[in-house]
């Protein structure tokens, strides 16, 4: 192992060409500058420079560590300027979040990154148990879930929320949505459907749907593409349920039946992170345009 006090001795007197002046910019006797260098050529087992008089030159090894040394140096000294230099608009953020949370947030994120050159944002789409498992492994470090997760595991905050909307064919309206007429039309599923359709049933404000079992509606398509899923719906082919941002994405308008209770039933959006992890402050910055894009 290398001694760095040897090696930074040796750099400033390759630097300054004599022992007497190295010795006064590091507050040291001479001998003890002639014995860092000895010390060191030691450690290398080979002369790193060949005195002539009062004055010396480098070897060929000597060289080659001269150029090591201000390799080293040099990289300390940028490592610990980027320690003291926590960038609000600098450096690569790790986000995860929902297929339609993604549709919504990513034009406003790439605004961001327009704005900051220096900014990148690493932005996947992943269902909440994904999320979550990724941020505890620690390959994502920020998550915006639909779920409360464990506080013993993560710090969570909540930081928004938006309508989930049940969407039927055309032919159905001007009918009472029941739990008789949803297990005739069928259900299109896709990896959140279930669990949009119990938060959906279990907040909207009509009472033949409470007690419905979601296992008694008939799957009639089954699709893993956001864009798509309301795609057999607008053909007349079942109901689905997704957030807003994922129905606005589509399009179409028209091409569907969009149920609309009295109360709007809402999914509750938590900004998630590893427990007692302190995050730099470019995470602030996103959060800053993630919140002013969800109000």
């Amino acid at each position: 192992m290398l001694n760095n006090q040897w090696l930074s001795t040796f750099k400033t007197l390759v630097e300054l060409g004599h022992f007497t002046q190295t010795a006064e910019k590091l507050f040291m006797t001479q001998p003890g500058v002639s014995q860092h260098i000895k010390k060191l050529e030691n450690s290398f087992g080979c002369n790193l420079i060949k005195k002539i008089g009062k004055s010396f030159e480098l070897t060929e090894e000597g060289k080659l560590v001269y150029e090591y040394s201000k390799k080293l140096f040099k990289d300390e000294l940028s490592l610990l300027e980027s320690l003291k230099t926590d960038d609000p608009f600098g450096g690569e953020c790790y986000l995860s979040c929902s297929g339609s949370m993604a549709l919504k947030i990513y034009s406003p994120i790439l605004d961001l990154q327009n704005k900051y050159s220096n900014l990148i944002i690493q932005l996947e789409a992943a269902p909440n148990d994904k999320i979550l498992k990724d941020i505890e492994k620690g390959s994502i470090d920020l998550g915006i879930v639909t779920d409360t997760p464990s506080r013993n595991i993560f710090d969570y905050k909540k930081i928004g929320s938006e309508p989930l909307l049940l969407i039927l064919p055309k032919r159905y309206k001007g009918k009472i949505i029941t739990a008789d007429l949803l297990r005739e039309c069928g259900l299109v599923s896709h990896p959140d459907a279930k669990m949009y359709l119990s938060l959906y049933l279990e907040q909207v404000d009509n009472s033949s749907l409470k007690n419905i079992d979601i296992e008694s509606i008939p799957i009639v398509s089954y699709v893993n593409q956001l864009a798509q899923i309301p795609l057999p719906v607008s053909k007349g082919i079942g109901f689905t349920i997704l957030p807003l941002s994922a129905i606005e994405s589509f399009g179409k308008k028209g091409s569907y039946l969009i149920d609309t209770p009295e109360k709007i039933v809402a999914e509750n959006l938590y900004l998630v992170q590893k427990k007692r992890r302190i995050l730099p402050a470019r995470y602030k910055t996103l959060e800053t345009t993630i919140r002013a894009t969800l109000k």
